[in-house]
């Protein structure tokens, strides 16, 4: 017969078992796209936040979700050894020389053949270790070991400030890494605890994408970088900076990769930014996305050859650019027909979009006039649009010189 206190312990363990009864649901989650988006393209993933939001849950569940045996390493209290290898002395050193073998978790990953390393608590490292753990996360190599290509890498950090004994990452392991910022959503708290939290499914590659995904990735890139020298590399004066993510050949090679994937897979413009910012900082990545959003800009020329079949990007600055370019294409070969076309297109414009984003582009258009060219009707309908911009931009003037005056 089993004792009281046994019994007692049985019954704890049932209620254990029903508190850990969770399940999952479809939910969108930028960060979870990312990061998993991120784990299909192969690259090593950083999560920062803050202790306690639950990424090494996430870490646990990601895991779970893509069938992937999960092993975790707590960076910080390792030996460089333990990441390097351990010296083995064998039967004649002098003609075999001194093997370092590794460590049992890194030999069950190789016996296993896939799984997910998980490096925890990484800015807690000491720089000694920092430097042992460039080899594993950049050639997957451990001691004599090669980790086999089934074994992905995604570690987690707090930031210095909330970190037990504290680092900033070295500069050269930084830049091995693509930088996500975890943060916690209070509806996914709220509805985990109360059983159910989101899954993480791998992304949807479409076969039939993949040629012209490199392709746009490609010219992304290496557009921005033709324009941009400067931006090939750039390693921030700070500290703090340089263990974040930052511009080098190596991140925007990582760039050009999460590109080609997100546009395989059809992420959103807001995934695609998170992957970005996180691989080579934030001004360059800002940069990287203001350069694809006008990638896909229609042609002017093609506009001013048939502006009434022409369409319209939706989003403002978007069209402020058609527009702009529009313009400046008439600039740069004045002709009537085309000055004429310009001023369809524009009217268009007012027609399925804000008004007065045509302002700036009539106000130039109407400039490049010749005398011998007759105003177009489409002037009158435009006309009441600027004059009415025009008195708003001036009733804005003068209560902004009122307030100043007043105080």
């Amino acid at each position: 017969m089993p004792s009281s206190t046994t019994a007692q312990l049985d019954v704890a363990d049932e209620l254990l078992t029903l508190l850990r009864a969770n399940t999952t649901e479809p939910r969108p989650d930028i960060q979870l796209e990312a990061l998993t988006l991120a784990v299909a393209a192969d690259l090593p993933v950083l999560l920062w936040g803050e202790p306690g939001i639950g990424k090494t849950a996430a870490l646990t569940q990601l895991a779970a979700a893509l069938d992937l045996p999960l092993t975790t390493v707590i960076a910080s209290v390792h030996e460089p050894s333990d990441f390097s290898g351990l010296p083995i002395v064998g039967d004649d050193p002098a003609e075999q020389g001194v093997p370092m073998a590794p460590p049992d978790w890194a030999v069950r990953l190789v016996r296993a053949g896939r799984g997910l390393l998980f490096l925890d608590e990484l800015s807690t490292a000491p720089p000694a270790v920092q430097a042992a753990l460039l080899r594993l996360v950049l050639e997957r190599r451990i001691g004599a070991l090669q980790l086999p290509p089934g074994v992905r890498i995604v570690a987690a950090a707090n930031p210095r400030s909330s970190a037990a004994d504290g680092w900033e990452l070295s500069p050269p392991l930084a830049n091995r890494f693509v930088h996500l910022q975890w943060t916690h959503d209070h509806e996914v708290v709220v509805r985990g605890l109360g059983g159910t939290w989101p899954v993480a499914t791998l992304p949807r590659l479409d076969p039939g994408l993949l040629a012209d995904a490199v392709d746009f990735a490609r010219r992304a890139v290496c557009g921005l970088l033709a324009a941009r020298p400067k931006l090939v590399h750039q390693l921030p004066g700070s500290e703090t900076r340089r263990g974040g993510a930052w511009p080098s050949p190596r991140s925007w090679e990582m760039t050009l990769r999460l590109i080609a994937f997100a546009t395989a897979a059809g992420s959103s413009r807001d995934v695609l930014s998170l992957l970005v910012r996180g691989t080579v900082g934030d001004g360059p990545g800002l940069e990287l996305l203001a350069s694809v959003d006008r990638m896909d800009l229609p042609d002017p020329e093609a506009l001013l050859a048939d502006p009434a079949g022409a369409v319209l990007p939706e989003r403002g600055d978007l069209r402020q650019a058609v527009l702009d370019g529009v313009v400046a294409a008439v600039r740069a070969r004045p002709d009537r027909s085309r000055w004429d076309a310009a001023w369809a297109l524009l009217v268009r414009a007012v027609e399925t979009g804000a008004p007065d984003l045509v302002v700036v582009p009539a106000t130039t258009l109407a400039s490049l006039r010749q005398q011998d060219w007759e105003v177009p009707e489409s002037i009158e309908q435009l006309a009441g649009v600027v004059a009415l911009s025009r008195r708003a931009d001036q009733a804005a003037a003068r209560t902004v010189a009122t307030k100043a005056v007043r105080r």
